[in-house]
This record gives C-alpha cells, sequence and structure tokens, in this order.
C-alpha cells in the first residue's frame, strides 16, 4: 500500500486559501468553527489541511442559496446546537463549561478555537473615556440597553481600524470592547476589580453589597451560560448586519437593539418583579392566578426550544442556592414553578433563575437585562466571525409582493 493510500495529501495554508477561493484568514476562521481540522507542518512553520475535507467544503460552499433565495432557513452555524434539553458550544456541554471555566476563557475559545486558561478582558482608556462620557450624558432612567448602545457607538467613534474586517482585528475588538460595555456602566457600590475578572467588575455595577466568592461565581456563570442560544432574534440581526459587513461595533449596537423588545431579553425583569410581589405576599398562589386571569402565564415560564427543563435555569439553581439570603427567593421560584406544573404549564426558564439571582443580590429589576446583554455580545461576535467568511449579502431574501398588481394610476 503506497504513502497516498495511508495519508491523504495535505494543502498549505495558501493552496487551502486559493482552492476554497477565500483568504488565508477565512481558511482560520473555517478551523475555528470546525469546518476544517489543521496540523501542525513538522518541517515547516504553518498548519497543514486535508485535501478532501477542504474539497468537501468547496462542494458545500457550491450548494449555499444565492442572495434572494430562502438564505434565511439555511444559516450554517458551527457555535450552539440545542438538542431535547440541553445544549452545546461547538459540541461541548455549555453547562460544563460554565462550570470549570470563566466567561471570558469560554468566550476566547468560542471565537478561536483555542483554550487561554486565565485570560482576561481588559477596556483600554480612550475608548473606555468616550463610552463613559456618552453614558453620563443620558438621563437618569435610561435603562441598560440605552447605556449599553452609546457606550458601543461612542468606543467605535476613536476606532479608526473598525472597518478593518480581518480576523485578527476583529477579535481584538472582541476583547477590548466587552470590557468597555462593562466599565462604562455607572458603579453601583464600591469597585471589586480583585482578580480582574469581568463578573466581579461587572456586579460593582449592578448592586452595592459586597459580592463574596459565591456572588460572582453564580454571576460568571449566568454570564456563561447566556453568550449564545442558535440564532435567537438578535442573533439573526447581527448576521445580517454582518453579511452587510458591518464593523462589529455595529453588529453588537444592532443586538442590542433587538433587545429593546419586550419579548427578547427583558423578561427576567418582569420576573424579578412577579418574585418581589410573591415574596411581599407570602405566597406564589395568588400572584400566579393573577396572571393567569389578565390571560398569560407568569414570566419566567417555558422556553418553545425545550419541552422540559431550560438547562440554563437548572445549572444557575444549582450555584444560586451557595448565595446568602437565596433561600427565600429560590423556595418563591420553586413555588412558582410548581403552581404553573400543576395545570400542565411549563418549567422554569432561565429568566425566572435570573430574577432569583437579582432579587438575592439587591440588584435592580433590570440587572437581568445587563447581564443578558453583556453576556450575549461574546456571542454575536462569534457569529459575526462566521458570517464574515461567507459571501457578502448571502442574507437579503427577497419579500412576497401582496400589494396592488401595477400599473396602477398615480395618487
Amino acid at each position: 500500500m503506497d504513502e497516498d493510500d495511508t495519508e491523504p495529501r495535505r494543502l498549505t495554508t495558501q493552496e487551502a486559501a486559493r482552492r476554497l477561493g477565500v483568504k488565508p484568514e477565512t481558511v482560520y476562521a473555517y478551523v475555528s468553527r470546525g469546518l476544517l481540522t489543521s496540523r501542525r507542518d513538522p518541517v515547516g512553520r504553518g498548519s497543514t489541511f486535508d485535501a478532501k475535507e477542504v474539497d468537501a467544503l468547496v462542494r458545500r460552499g457550491r450548494r449555499e442559496p444565492a442572495a434572494g433565495s430562502d438564505a434565511l432557513q439555511r444559516i450554517r452555524t458551527g457555535i450552539t446546537l440545542i438538542d431535547t434539553d440541553r445544549y452545546y458550544y461547538r459540541g461541548v456541554d455549555a453547562t460544563e463549561l460554565a462550570r470549570h471555566f470563566s466567561y471570558e476563557e469560554v468566550a476566547d475559545w468560542l471565537w478561536t478555537g483555542t483554550s487561554t486558561p486565565g485570560i482576561r478582558f481588559n477596556a483600554p482608556a480612550e475608548p473606555l473615556a468616550a463610552s463613559r462620557r456618552a453614558v453620563e450624558s443620558l438621563p437618569v432612567h435610561s435603562g441598560p440597553a440605552d447605556r449599553l448602545r452609546v457606550a458601543v457607538v461612542a468606543a467605535s467613534t476613536v476606532d479608526p481600524l473598525r472597518f478593518d474586517l480581518s480576523r485578527n482585528t476583529v477579535l481584538g475588538t472582541a476583547r477590548t470592547l466587552v470590557p468597555v460595555l462593562v466599565d462604562a456602566l455607572p458603579e453601583a457600590g464600591p469597585a471589586h476589580h480583585g482578580d480582574g475578572r469581568l463578573a466581579r467588575r461587572l456586579w460593582s455595577r449592578l448592586t452595592a453589597r459586597q459580592p463574596g466568592e459565591a456572588g460572582v461565581r453564580a454571576l460568571d456563570m449566568a454570564l456563561t451560560l447566556l453568550i449564545d442560544h442558535d440564532l435567537a432574534a438578535s442573533t439573526l440581526a447581527v448576521r445580517v448586519a454582518a453579511s452587510a459587513r458591518a464593523h462589529p461595533y455595529a453588529v453588537v449596537a444592532t443586538g442590542l437593539s433587538a433587545l429593546e423588545g419586550p419579548l427578547h431579553g427583558a423578561a427576567s425583569g418582569l420576573a424579578h418583579r412577579m418574585l418581589t410581589e410573591v415574596l411581599e405576599r407570602g405566597s406564589a398562589a395568588a400572584v400566579v392566578a393573577d396572571h393567569l386571569r389578565a390571560g398569560h402565564l407568569g414570566p419566567g415560564l417555558g422556553h418553545r426550544l425545550y419541552p422540559g427543563r431550560d438547562p440554563r435555569a437548572e445549572a444557575l439553581f444549582a450555584v444560586l442556592g451557595e448565595l446568602p439570603g437565596a433561600g427565600p427567593v429560590l423556595a418563591a421560584a420553586r413555588e412558582v414553578e410548581a403552581m404553573a406544573a400543576r395545570s400542565g404549564r411549563p418549567r422554569a426558564n432561565v429568566d425566572l433563575a435570573l430574577a432569583v439571582l437579582s432579587v438575592t443580590t439587591g440588584m435592580p429589576a433590570e440587572a437581568g437585562e445587563t447581564v443578558f446583554a453583556v453576556a450575549r455580545t461574546a456571542g454575536w461576535i462569534a457569529h459575526a466571525l462566521e458570517e464574515y467568511a461567507e459571501h457578502p449579502l448571502r442574507l437579503r431574501p427577497s419579500g412576497q409582493y401582496d400589494g396592488p398588481r401595477p400599473p396602477r394610476p398615480l395618487p
């Protein structure tokens, strides 16, 4: 048996890029997405690629729907898989990742495909100063999405490289933009930078209470669990913007804008108020009855993608029990869930778990929305990196016109 029968032919990065019709940077993007596997060249300094894998990817690309077809129904992604009552980041159980790694470690691994233990994200002085000035200029009653959106726009104005969509530049933007969003928010109490973890810095923006290690762990887990959730409304909007080659700041601003609706990202605030009412009235029965009387189930229950339990809620509930004072709040949440289950209603989702976190730690009702938005920024950038490697403007469907048929007289 000759060598060609035992060892598939290997291509250099340049050869793989030419065969795929893309830039070398895009080849490495395919590796991070799991579409290609690479191997270090034992002789040279670069990577090599299996020719059969590359050819299969070429054939797959030829089947890509053209603009104006059903492109929105065929968005390929290697980031998140939702399967029954579990979900996975790049094939790894997301709840296990959240138990063993920090938010920054998981985010950077999603972006690059490489694990960097102990990585920390730091905000550069100039974009942070610009973002803080913009946030401070807002009215006092401004919501978290308002603050984060203006922080993103302000940071973009001082970055002359924002239109450079090469992979390394986008990664550099990602590692600085997320901490800018956190550090630009007004502090609710004394700063707790400690080991520099993003969760510890975010804590002081959400509550004046001391975090303790259990608090930081719970907040860090919440951030990690919420990084991505397949093609949610905000993520789809982000992919469309990236398809039009919007820069990363504009992509994130697009995602934040989609969160402004009441059906995506804001439910944890409603759940917070519901739990507060349960604690004040001493029972969930009357509160759940009021919601049912109004014609809807209480917030924080059920998720269309999970027929049973939301794995994010279960993972977060497990660590929330370690927080001082969490007992009554957790009991209230479980009572709400039990009341709903009696009539065959859905189980708790991650919004109810976020509400337990915010109520227990003295955070405002809007804290869950802030946590959701900061966390999801990493996922949005991961999807943007995927979309930048695709053909531009591919997510341009054709509308199904149902208006008057022409010709029509002038109005």
